[in-house]
């Protein structure tokens, strides 16, 4: 049996920082490309491997191949039974595990497609597959999907929407020395923070997953020097909200909350995707695995399956809270667990 977490190493030694994925991909298309049972499929440097045995149901198996900045965590090393380094967590051992199943399983009870993406950590303009949808829509053809993000092999249902606004309160400048012929844009923000400070997050529960919004300043800017009242200030809010609002609803709230203000813009947007967990492939993962779904607080690419119909979850190895961070790990355990779940439902179907 191949050793997991040795593979995952082996992964985590070939440097695929954003935009510097070809060499991993190059690797990945070498070691499938002989695999009798596979169709392979390259746009740019996201590889695509399909099983095609006229099967009645597809799966969607999905990992991104990038990483973010090395941060002192290359090369990687083993200590026993954890692997620490860069993409160890997010998520080369989540490519490894879906590696090995497209090497390894000849005949699935559903078809599968492996997609092995480039640049999901950068800006969506450049995720393989944001290009997939856009140049080969039908390599993204299936039933259900499934994103091996960190979970620490849970599964984490849906997703929660992102939300970006910038809000503009004005004012009018004058010198400090005599401030009350002007009028304080920053003294004016003060307002805004104290409702958004009060904010009590909604806690919707859908599927039997409680999702926990969240609204936050997180940028504020003003002021032009230090003798003058400032006639402007901006102040950047971050809302993260539940699937079962729409981008529409949400930006209504944010609204809401803030009140009066002299500029609201939305910067950025992401609507969230529902669990979906009624789902045959999706029941029988969870099913098999005795789990007890959470929600995904965060955005993931499970949003775009959801934008295409495709109920979709994020379930692989490597604990999400070391993530990105110069710590990261994995255990064998963690990579031993999501291979041995998705595994058994590529092989047993729902």
């Amino acid at each position: 049996m191949t050793d997991l977490l040795a593979l995952t190493a082996e992964l985590v030694a070939i440097p695929s920082e954003s935009h510097q994925e070809q060499a991993i991909t190059d690797h990945l298309e070498v070691g499938l490309r002989d695999v009798p049972w596979l169709r392979l499929d390259r746009v740019g440097n996201t590889l695509v491997a399909r099983t095609e045995l006229g099967r009645g149901m597809r799966l969607l198996l999905g990992g991104h191949t990038d990483t973010v900045p090395v941060n002192g965590n290359l090369p990687g090393r083993v200590d026993g039974d954890v692997l620490h380094g860069l993409g160890a967590a997010d998520m080369k051992s989540g490519v490894a595990v879906l590696f090995e199943l497209a090497r390894t399983v000849a005949e699935p009870a559903v078809d599968v497609t492996y997609v092995f993406y480039e640049c999901e950590e950068v800006e969506a303009r450049y995720n393989g597959l944001g290009r997939l949808a856009a140049d080969a829509p039908r390599l993204l053809e299936a039933d259900v999907a499934i994103l091996a993000e960190p979970t620490a092999s849970k599964v984490e249902a849906g997703c929660q929407g992102s939300m970006r606004v910038d809000v503009t309160l004005q004012g009018a400048r004058a010198h400090t020395a005599r401030a009350w012929m002007g009028r304080n844009a920053i003294h004016r923000a003060g307002a805004v923070l104290r409702r958004l400070e009060a904010y009590e997050p909604r806690r919707p529960v859908l599927d039997g997953c409680e999702f926990h919004e969240g609204l936050q300043a997180v940028r504020i800017e003003g002021g032009v020097a230090g003798n003058v009242v400032p006639d402007l200030v901006v102040i950047g809010i971050n809302h993260r909200f539940a699937p079962d609002r729409s981008p529409a609803e949400a930006e209504a709230h944010v609204r809401e909350v803030v009140g009066d203000v002299d500029g609201f813009e939305l910067v950025d947007v992401a609507a969230g995707a529902p669990p979906g967990l009624d789902h045959p492939l999706l029941a029988a993962l969870v099913g098999r695995g005795g789990f007890t779904p959470t929600a995904k607080l965060g955005w993931t690419d499970v949003a775009r399956f959801a934008a295409r119909g495709v109920p979709a979850c994020n379930f692989g190895p490597g604990d999400p809270l070391v993530a990105h961070t110069a710590g990261e790990l994995v255990t064998r355990a963690e990579i031993d667990a999501a291979h041995h779940h998705l595994r058994q439902l590529v092989e047993l179907g729902p």
